[in-house]
């Protein structure tokens, strides 16, 4: 039988992911394993985890990169993929985004450093194809007192209204402020806009008395922060 041609069917059972999962448990599974049993069935000429592997292999085997994707992208990729088999495929990775968001990302009790407020902000921002901003607002002990989207941008830049982080500042009685904002390219590098609009923002907060602690900038589970940069 031609390799090219193998289906699932053909393989003994000890290599059939189905059964490698139930007797090895899902962690000894590969990506292409794993996603072949959500993706399910094959086509002709194509069993399942040929059709996972073609996937990953279009995206260079990161699964972060297939997570932001549109079903009808991923659809467009592989023929035989089909748009429900699409459709599986980003549910169940944006279920495991949200099981570990659930674990990481609990409000942590202070915001005192740029990786705990990052970490937290990624339950919003990590996965948009947008630039959105958002911030939180923070009491003395900069415990969190609340959360605010503050600009949604289409693809490539978010519009910030200045006055709006002023008011949820004054409204909420915080006395300082975290901003972040997300790059959906994956370029964590500030631009000039980023840098010019940060010392805006800083200069109107101070005038009711906010301090701006930190401006991060985040793609998936990656982060930059301009108070660690010096940038504030």
């Amino acid at each position: 039988m031609n390799e090219n041609n193998l289906q699932i069917k053909d393989l003994a059972d000890e290599d059939k992911p189905r059964e490698k999962l139930l007797k090895y448990g899902a962690s000894y599974l590969s990506d292409a394993e794993l996603l072949a049993i959500i993706i399910s069935s094959g086509t002709k000429g194509n069993s399942a985890i040929q059709l996972a592997q073609k996937l990953l292999a279009y995206y260079n085997n990161d699964l972060n990169k297939i997570a932001i994707q549109h079903p009808l992208n991923l659809q467009s990729t592989q023929k035989g993929l089909g748009l429900v088999k699409s459709i599986h495929i980003i549910a169940a990775l944006e279920l495991a985004k949200r099981r570990y968001i659930k674990e990481k990302n609990e409000i942590p009790s202070s915001f005192n450093n740029a990786e705990t407020a990052a970490t937290y902000f990624m339950r919003y921002l990590s996965d948009k194809i947008q630039e959105e901003f958002w911030m939180v607002a923070l009491n003395k002990a900069n415990l969190p007192i609340d959360f605010f989207q503050i600009g949604k941008g289409n693809y490539d830049q978010a519009i910030v209204e200045i006055r709006e982080i002023c008011k949820f500042a004054i409204l909420n009685n915080s006395t300082s402020v975290i901003i972040a904002h997300n790059h959906p390219s994956g370029n964590l590098k500030p631009s000039q806009e980023d840098i010019h609009i940060t010392k805006r923002i800083k200069e109107a907060l101070e005038l009711f008395n906010v301090k701006l602690l930190d401006h991060l900038i985040l793609f998936q589970n990656q982060y930059y922060s301009f108070a660690d940069h010096n940038l504030l």
